[in-house]
């Protein structure tokens, strides 16, 4: 269980990185679907494909090394 929630932890990491750099140029990203999210004054790019490839790799990666 606690391997779930730090694959969610770098999930969020990833895509927020990725996403930051794909959606600074301008573009969706095609099927990642980046797009520009504002939540009161903060606004960032976010994709939800990115987080849950990103997340399910690495759970995947957490259990093959317990």
């Amino acid at each position: 269980m606690f391997a779930l929630l730090k694959a969610t932890v770098l999930g969020a990491f990833l895509a927020a990185i990725v996403s930051l750099f794909i959606g600074s140029s301008g573009a969706t990203g095609g099927l990642l679907n980046v797009h520009q999210v504002m939540v009161a004054d903060f606004q960032f790019f976010w994709s939800w494909p990115i987080f849950l490839i990103g997340a399910g790799l690495s759970f995947g990666i957490f259990l093959l090394m317990d």
